[in-house]
């Protein structure tokens, strides 16, 4: 199964950046023994429209363009569930085993994501209550993905 994480905005250089390719590569390295084909990041520019609505409509159109046919989709958002690392693991390794292709962890843009579009997640997640900058939340979803292949690899990174 093929990891994708799909968010809106662009990420400058710098330490995010660096974080989230350090993770990709870990999840490349790693999830090949388990199953796990590959790890993209894919990024749409934030919409200019002027209304909220329409901002976040036109977002949706551009990631669900992002996301292969057939993938799973996880939508983080405030209103989701927190689920432990081994939970998020179980899920990602039942889709794995199930056949799908693909898994798609999708990050909205300031305006959040289309409720339409959230409203169709197979699993919608949040990293707790707090808001965060996007650059950590690319960060924190990245270093999450990698974390589960090791749970399901069983390996010692997780020592929880």
């Amino acid at each position: 199964m093929k990891l994708l994480l799909a968010s809106v905005g662009r990420l400058k250089s710098g330490p995010e950046r660096e974080l989230v390719a350090r993770y990709a590569e870990r999840c490349v390295a790693g999830g090949r023994k388990i199953g796990f084909g590959g790890f993209e990041t894919r990024e749409i520019d934030e919409s200019r429209a002027r209304r909220t609505e329409d901002r976040r409509a036109e977002e949706a159109a551009a990631l669900a363009a992002l996301i292969p046919p057939g993938a799973r989709k996880i939508c983080l958002d405030e209103r989701g569930r927190n689920l432990t690392s081994e939970d998020f693991a179980k899920r990602l390794g039942e889709w794995r085993d199930a056949g799908a292709p693909a898994c798609a962890l999708v990050i909205g843009g300031p305006d959040g994501l289309d409720p339409a579009f959230r409203d169709k997640a197979d699993l919608t997640l949040a990293f707790g209550a707090m808001t965060w900058p996007h650059q950590i939340v690319r960060a924190l979803a990245a270093e999450q993905l990698f974390r589960a292949l090791t749970i399901l690899a069983g390996h010692p990174y997780h020592r929880a």
